[in-house]
């Protein structure tokens, strides 16, 4: 008699399927499958794998998502949420992350119990209803609804459920268009960092290592807001950056933070950009007195808590130091990425779609578009002086109307006889096809000359062509 071991994980929800080691290197994976459509009773699928944990964790998944005997009525909404969490996304850590917390908020939530086969639109947007009385903002909602209906594409996709419930159901309203700094808050963050460094010059001393951290912070401090500035890069991005990414002027931003984790940037593409004036040579400044106090050839990182450079600091730091800054500036809702939303209002005010696309890593210019049209200038200034003209200075309608029709006369092409080759074939009266043999234009006025309607089409287009 086998003996069975103790299962290996812990218990699931139901729809899920279960897994449980047999003995050593073996495993069983049952998953539940369509009812018997005969008795109406449930099904399981049972199947053995031979592998590690993570082989037999791989395959039970698989099955809940290709298989097509694992539709199963009975599926609720947060069984289908922790399957969409568990299958195989090209997501960023930070996606992930955050995609977890919003479903541990559903999964939380009334509607979490529901069958996913049976949720409709009225369900959800009672829901969003109870939400929002409860005091979530428009973002979290909005946040809620995009993470429920992706996990219902996905499994509609993959066959899990017959149909997607929430088709066509519209999401709800977008929050306000991002705000972007005032150019006098750009410049006063700009001013303070370099107050502060001033400041850390005069207050160091050789040798005293409390001085000489307080200085190189400072220096990077100053930094990071003249890239955030300038470049419109992510937090993410800016963590990321290496001393080696910048030559001359253009600067490659080839990889991101995301989630603590070193990871590409968020389009998955790498960009290059290039920085101004000021900011490469503040750059390339700090890079040789870093190098000088160091006394030995720095690390790879850009922002770096140590001497050399050989660590590199966190996103969540950068926000930090920025935030010293921004209050210091008494600028209190300043943000690196607001500074990235005045990089992109900027050039996309200047008419420049295609600019602040390259320049913020948008995958398209749709995307640029969607975030940024509030910002396009405005190009109605012909039509309105036309308009104002028309109310306060009416012109003489007879006078208006000959005008009309001389304009109209210069826009009507002239005709010209058909070629001896070439039969001019229009729909006229009742036949499908007829023949122009020649025509003649007096006073504005056309008049065709059409071959006999009794004879035959053939005959008469031969016949007009030679006659013509």
């Amino acid at each position: 008699m086998t003996q069975t071991l103790p299962a290996a994980v812990g218990s699931r929800r139901r729809g899920t399927g279960t897994q449980r080691q047999r003995r050593p290197k073996v495993w069983e994976v049952r998953v539940p499958t369509a009812p018997d459509p005969v008795t109406g009773r449930r099904r399981q699928l049972s199947v053995t794998v031979h592998g590690t944990e993570a082989d037999a964790d791989a395959r039970r998944v698989l099955l809940l998502t290709t298989e097509p005997r694992t539709r199963s009525t009975a599926l609720t909404v947060g069984d289908l949420l922790e399957l969409w969490l568990e299958a195989d996304h090209p997501w960023k850590p930070a996606t992930l992350v955050s995609h977890r917390s919003v479903t541990r908020a559903l999964r939380a939530d009334p509607l979490a119990l529901t069958p996913a086969a049976r949720l409709t639109p009225a369900l959800v947007r009672a829901a969003m209803t109870r939400w929002t009385a409860a005091g979530a903002t428009l973002s979290v909602v909005g946040g809620r609804f995009r993470v429920l209906r992706s996990a219902l594409s996905w499994a509609w996709d993959e066959r899990i459920l017959p149909e997607h419930p929430l088709r066509g159901m519209r999401s709800p309203g977008r929050v306000p268009p991002r705000r972007p700094l005032p150019d006098h808050a750009v410049r006063a963050l700009i001013a303070t960092a370099e107050a502060r460094v001033l400041e850390a010059h005069a207050n160091h001393h050789p040798g005293d290592t409390r001085s000489a951290i307080r200085l190189r912070r400072a220096e990077q401090d100053l930094l990071l807001v003249r890239l955030a500035a300038d470049t419109g890069a992510r937090r993410g991005e800016l963590a990321a950056l290496r001393l080696t990414d910048l030559d001359g002027r253009v600067l490659s931003i080839e990889r991101a933070l995301s989630a603590g984790q070193l990871t590409t940037p968020k389009s998955g593409r790498s960009r290059t950009l290039t920085v101004g004036c000021s900011t490469a040579e503040l750059w390339h400044h700090l890079e040789r007195q870093w190098s000088a106090r160091a006394g030995q050839p720095l690390g790879p990182w850009l922002f770096s808590p140590d001497l050399a450079h050989q660590h590199r600091l966190g996103a969540e730091v950068l926000g930090h130091r920025f935030a010293l800054v921004r209050d210091a500036a008494g600028v209190p809702d300043a943000t690196l990425h607001r500074l990235r939303h005045s990089v992109a209002t900027f050039l996309v005010a200047r008419g420049e779609i295609l600019a602040a696309q390259a320049r913020l890593g948008h995958a398209d210019a749709a995307t640029t578009l969607r975030e940024y049209a509030h910002a396009l200038p405005l190009t109605d200034g012909a039509v309105a002086d036309a308009i104002d003209r028309h109310l306060h200075h009416p012109e003489d309608p007879a006078r208006a109307a000959s005008e009309q029709d001389a304009a109209r006369e210069a826009a009507t092409p002239e005709l010209r006889p058909p070629r001896p080759w070439l039969g001019l074939v229009i729909r006229a009266f009742s036949s499908p096809y007829t023949t122009v043999l020649d025509s003649t234009r007096a006073g504005g006025v056309h008049t065709f000359r059409f071959p006999d309607r009794g004879r035959s089409k053939r005959r008469l287009s031969n016949e007009g062509i030679r006659s013509a």
